[in-house]
């Protein structure tokens, strides 16, 4: 068992921890919120830091789950951050869905350093997370993601290493622009069947045993069709995603116009207010419209 540090305790890094903690590893936990840390300790036992320096300190792996480029930085660098306090030949693992430029920046000063960086991207959602069942893209050297491996297990249905540092968030980029254009094309098709007048709970049971079906279908469709939004993965993020995946298409010369017109309706859902519903609310945009 490991010494390990997580930071960042949101919906999806507190069960990840958990998790960690359950599978008999000595967890030390950082979140900016301190009351969400003092939680999860009463909740899993481990210990907590105020610092991601002090949490890593002495870590073999630090995992870490956060917002966005910036968030990303601001645990890993600095007199505060976990690089500063990690230990040669530790092992950072990064579960935060980020661009692939600072992915490689981090694993460069990580390696400046003499410790491992691997970008491990997730898919499942909060009741992946909660499960363990996580589905984890990765990225970075060999011998670091064979080291990392046994740890992830802890909450992962899937982990494999795609390639170099950069190719799990890569990877994670290519899972959300198949997500955007399978969440539109279902919410049009439950829309087009209400204005039909037909029972989409009988269209959806029939449809979904044939070509149309798709996990989206199977856990989403009667949410929707409830009008349900307030749980899973949040429009807000689902938006800063679509933005890497938009930005990292420019780079390469991608042709994303599908991607790029579900970005502008999750705008729009924004704008009633849905940042934080799931991302199944594309629904409620169309039938707002009428």
């Amino acid at each position: 068992m490991a010494k390990l540090a997580f930071l960042g305790l949101g919906v999806m890094g507190y069960p990840m921890a958990g998790h960690l903690q359950a599978a008999g590893h000595d967890v030390c936990v950082y979140n900016r919120t301190a009351a969400k840390a003092d939680r999860w300790v009463a909740q899993h036992g481990g210990r907590q830091a105020a610092t991601p320096r002090e949490a890593a300190s002495g870590a073999g792996f630090v995992m870490a789950c956060v917002g966005d480029d910036d968030d990303l930085r601001s645990v890993c660098l600095g007199d505060d951050g976990a690089f500063a306090g990690m230990g040669a030949g530790a092992i950072f693992v990064d579960h935060t869905t980020v661009s692939a430029r600072v992915t490689r920046e981090l694993y460069e000063a990580a390696k400046a350093l003499g410790c491992g960086f691997v970008d491990a991207p997730v898919s499942g959602g909060q009741a992946g997370a909660e499960n363990g069942q996580l589905s984890i893209m990765c990225g970075g050297d060999a011998a670091h993601y064979a080291a990392a491996e046994p740890v992830i297990a802890a909450y992962a249905r899937l982990c494999r290493r795609l390639g170099e540092s950069g190719a799990g968030q890569m990877t994670k980029m290519v899972n959300q622009i198949a997500i955007a254009g399978l969440v539109q094309a279902l919410s049009e098709a439950l829309h087009f069947a209400e204005q039909a007048g037909l029972d989409g709970r009988a269209v959806v049971e029939v449809i979904s045993q044939g070509a149309a079906g798709s996990w989206q279908m199977s856990n989403r469709s009667e949410t929707m069709l409830e009008g349900h939004w307030t749980h899973g993965f949040a429009v807000d993020w689902m938006r800063k995603d679509l933005g890497i995946c938009l930005d990292a298409a420019d780079e390469l010369g991608a042709s994303l116009p599908v991607t790029a017109l579900v970005d502008q309706f999750y705008k729009d859902v924004q704008k009633m207010g849905g940042g934080r519903w799931d991302t199944s609310s594309l629904l409620a945009r169309l039938r707002r419209m009428g």
